[in-house]
C-alpha cells in the first residue's frame, strides 16, 4: 500500500451517496418495524420471515454492494493507507460499541457480527481484488453466494465460527451478517464499479452532480452514513419505549396471535385452541413468558419451552385427538 497512491479519480458522485442515503432510510423502516415486534405491538418473528426477510437481506446486501463500489472510488488506482486505516478503525470501534450495546441489552441475541462488523473485514479482503481484473471478483462472488448452500457444518455453530456463514444452526442474534453470503455482495461492487471504471461512466456519473442538487439533503445523509447508522437505533427504540409506558402493548394477545397463526397451518382451530391455551398457562407458571415475548431467552430457557410445546401438543392431542 503506498501512502502517495491518489484515488481512482478526482470528486465525489452524489448518485453513490444518494443510493446510500436510501438504503439508509430503507433500513430506518425495517428497523421501526422489528422495534415494533421487539416491544410486541406486532406478532413475533414477523420481520424475519416472508417479504420481511427479503427486504432486510436487499438492504444488507446494497449497503454491501456500495461497500465494493467505494472501495474502488477511494482506492482503485493505488490504496491510500492513512484514510483508509483511519476509517476502517471508525468502522470497527462503531462494531465494538455496537456488540458492547447489545450484550448489555440482550445479552443472549447480541450482536457479535452485524454488518459493520461484516464491513471491517470485507475492506480488508476486499483489497485484494482492487487490481485484479473485475472478472475475478465477479467468480468469487459468484462462488461466495453459492458456497453456504454446499458446506454447511455444525462445528460452525458457535459464535466464534458462526460469522463464516457456514453454521448449520447459527447462534440467536438480531443482526447476523456472515461472510458467506454476504461477501458476495461487496465483490459484485467491486466487479461493477472495475467495469464502470474501465467503460468510463464514473466521469459521466459525476457529470450528474448538477442535475441532482435537489437531490442534497440525501447526498450529505450518505456521507454521514456511519453516524447515522449508530444514532437511529436509539433513537427509534427510544420513541417505541416511551410509547410503550403510554400504551404498553397486549403482550399475551400477541402471544395467542404467534401460536394461533403456527397452529393452524396444521390443525384446526378447536385443537388450537386447547393447544395454545396449555401453552401460555405453562409458559407462564414456568417463569418464562416475560424472557420468551422479550426475544432473549438463553438455550436452557428455549429448552424448557420447547418441551413445555412438546408437552401440550401431546396432552392436547390425548383430550381432543390429532386433527
Amino acid at each position: 500500500m503506498s501512502p502517495a497512491a491518489g484515488p481512482a479519480s478526482t470528486g465525489r458522485i452524489e448518485i453513490v451517496d444518494i443510493a446510500r442515503a436510501v438504503a439508509l432510510l430503507a433500513m430506518v423502516v425495517y428497523h421501526f418495524t422489528w422495534d415494533l415486534e421487539f416491544f410486541n405491538y406486532l406478532d413475533r418473528g414477523l420481520t424475519g420471515e416472508g417479504g420481511w426477510r427479503i427486504f432486510a437481506r436487499v438492504i444488507a446486501s446494497s449497503f454491501l454492494f456500495l461497500v465494493g463500489v467505494s472501495l474502488v472510488l477511494a482506492h482503485g488506482n493505488g490504496v491510500r493507507r492513512r484514510p483508509f486505516l483511519a476509517r476502517l478503525a471508525q468502522v470497527a470501534a462503531a462494531a465494538a460499541a455496537v456488540s458492547v450495546a447489545t450484550y448489555f441489552a440482550t445479552p443472549n441475541s447480541f450482536v457479535f457480527f452485524g454488518i459493520l462488523h461484516h464491513i471491517v473485514i470485507a475492506s480488508l479482503i476486499g483489497l485484494v481484488f482492487l487490481r485484479l481484473p473485475w472478472v475475478f471478483a465477479a467468480l468469487a462472488a459468484t462462488g461466495t453466494v453459492a458456497l453456504p448452500w454446499f458446506v454447511a457444518s455444525p462445528a460452525f455453530d458457535s459464535r466464534w465460527l458462526a460469522w463464516t456463514g457456514l453454521a448449520e444452526s447459527p447462534p440467536l442474534s438480531n443482526d447476523l451478517v456472515p461472510i458467506f453470503p454476504f461477501f458476495g455482495a461487496v465483490l459484485a461492487g467491486i466487479a461493477a464499479a472495475r467495469l464502470a471504471q474501465a467503460a468510463g461512466l464514473f466521469e459521466t456519473m459525476r457529470r450528474w452532480n448538477s442535475s441532482l442538487r435537489s437531490l442534497a439533503p440525501l447526498g450529505r445523509l450518505g456521507r454521514h452514513s456511519l453516524l447515522f447508522y449508530l444514532v437511529h437505533q436509539p433513537v427509534l427504540i427510544g420513541i417505541v419505549y416511551v410509547f410503550a409506558l403510554i400504551a404498553p402493548p397486549d403482550r399475551e394477545a400477541v402471544f395467542r396471535s404467534d401460536c394461533s397463526r403456527a397452529c393452524l397451518a396444521q390443525q384446526d382451530e378447536r385443537f388450537c385452541q386447547a393447544y395454545c391455551d396449555c401453552a401460555q398457562r405453562e409458559i407462564v407458571a414456568a417463569d418464562l413468558f416475560d424472557a420468551l415475548m422479550a426475544g432473549d431467552t438463553d438455550e436452557a430457557q428455549m429448552t424448557r419451552i420447547r418441551d413445555i410445546i412438546n408437552e401440550c401438543t401431546f396432552r392436547t392431542v390425548d383430550e381432543i385427538g390429532p386433527q
